[in-house]
């Protein structure tokens, strides 16, 4: 058995980092210029809002493809062309001269983009020892808070002095540096003779997710229930059904659905994307009760918002240190109980509620969420074989994206609901209701992420029951004997 090499353990946590970094700048770096690009381009709202749907909808359709593909054919040289992808779809965005171009090259670029956040986690996993890698997953987590952080202040600044062009241009020379960090220190798999990738499950899966993600899109302004939204989500359930019978049937699938018999593995991801749908559903209403409710400019409410991240790139690393010492299970389930009485807590804002005070209501959704993901991404990893890690690792990403989605689809849908109970419908929407109804529409908004999260937390004490049962009953049959 040959000795795994774990002497660039440090250059491959560099090389990942750099494309977490990228990849999270760039999203938040450019929903900032969405007013100016409106401008700029000469282009309505309902199409400028497409440079950010299209990058996420692109990245999270090719998720779980480029995994199994990694898996097959080996992952470096798949991360690395996602560098030089992204590297240059950033080019070409940045010399767009219409709306329909940009949105074009932010499909090239998020194709890059989904090789990097589909395989970083996959090859921190390879290249760290398992007593290390929790620590190893929670300083890239602190590389993702920082690109959180840096995009909203990098782009204000780069607007104000040099343009909208150079919000994309500034990932070409962090492109071109990290490129070469990356060939010289990823490991290079070894390629899986007699391995085929399994199109048609994998065409099945990508309309299945296309219908979804649409449909939660539309739903924002159409509603759930409208004929373009119910005829998307009942094509999701017919190509979800197909996809399942297709994977029963083919060799080599796209996903191995044993792996979902892990019941461990099964919960870590659920309550990760229920995280992400309550992180989603947070980040995106939050800006309104700041600005409309309390009445801070874009500035301030920005700097508000940064707690969140800031307090997650705290917690985070220290939450992987500890998971490598004392397991992940204890951490995920502290973890998960802080989300879900911060959220209880966040119920609580008023149109009286202080900056200081909303540091101290926002400011443990961060801890909470710093303590969760990086013992459950390490014990989703953990959980997967070697040849599974591609796939593995594309599941989490697909998870952050896909709850992503929905938080904002579901809750902001359930937030604008309340409102219009109280205020009555308005035709220029939930925002210019008065600010006491708007908030008690988050409150009962809060309240339901509350209750989601304490819905995940149940699962996972559920697996940590099970998980001690089977630890222990080898153990007993030991002793008797």
């Amino acid at each position: 058995m040959n000795r795994i090499d774990y002497s660039k353990k440090w250059q491959v946590l560099l090389a990942v980092s750099f494309g977490g970094l990228l990849a999270t700048v760039d999203s938040s770096i450019v929903n900032i210029s969405l007013p100016t690009l409106e401008k700029d381009l000469n282009a309505s709202f309902a199409t400028i809002q497409w440079v950010v749907l299209a990058y996420l909808l692109t990245v999270t359709v090719l998720l779980l493809g480029i995994g199994r593909l990694a898996d097959i054919s080996g992952k470096k040289s798949i991360f690395v062309t996602g560098f030089v992808v992204f590297t240059l779809g950033s080019l070409f965005c940045g010399l767009s001269s219409s709306a329909g171009m940009l949105i074009a090259f932010r499909i090239l670029q998020a194709i890059g983009a989904a090789c990097l956040m589909a395989l970083g986690p996959a090859l921190l996993a390879e290249s760290f020892p398992p007593e290390e890698r929790g620590s190893a997953l929670g300083i890239n987590g602190l590389s993702v808070s920082l690109g959180i952080i840096l995009g909203p202040t990098l782009g204000g600044i780069i607007l104000a002095n040099l343009g909208w062009h150079w919000i994309f241009f500034v990932n070409v020379p962090v492109g071109l540096i990290a490129i070469p960090v990356a060939i010289r220190s990823l490991p290079v798999s070894e390629k899986q003779r007699g391995e085929v990738f399994d199109f048609p499950g994998a065409i099945a899966l990508f309309c299945g997710l296309s219908s979804l993600l649409f449909a939660l899109t539309i739903s924002q302004e159409m509603g759930f229930l409208s004929l373009p939204s119910v005829v998307l989500f009942f094509f999701f359930i017919f190509c979800f059904v197909l996809f399942i019978r297709i994977e029963k049937r083919v060799t080599q699938p796209v996903i191995e659905l044993d792996l979902f018999t892990n019941k461990l593995f099964s919960v870590n991801l659920i309550t990760g994307f229920l995280t992400f749908v309550a992180s989603a559903g947070t980040v995106f209403l939050i800006p309104f009760y700041l600005q409309n409710v309390l009445g801070f400019d874009p500035e301030m409410a920005g700097l508000l918002m940064a707690v969140f991240p800031v307090m997650l790139g705290i917690a985070g690393p220290i939450s992987g240190w500890l998971s490598d010492r004392f397991g992940f299970r204890l951490l995920t389930v502290i973890g998960l109980a802080v989300l879900s009485l911060s959220y209880f807590n966040l119920s609580r804002l008023s149109i009286l509620t202080t900056w200081q005070e909303f540091i101290l209501f926002y400011s443990p959704i961060g801890i909470g969420m710093g303590l969760f993901q990086s013992p459950n991404n390490s014990a989703i990893l953990g959980a997967a074989s070697t040849r599974r890690l591609g796939v593995a690792s594309g599941l989490l990403a697909i998870t952050r994206t896909l709850g992503q989605t929905s938080g904002i689809a579901v809750m902001g849908a359930l937030w604008t609901a309340m409102v219009f109970r109280q205020s009555g419908y308005l035709a220029e929407g939930a925002t210019a209701a008065p600010a006491a109804f708007q908030v008690s529409g988050l409150h009962i908004t809060c309240l339901s992420m509350g209750f989601l999260l304490a819905f995940g937390l149940v699962l996972s004490l559920i697996a940590w029951r099970r998980e001690a049962r089977e630890f222990a009953g080898p153990i007993s049959k030991a002793l008797a004997k």
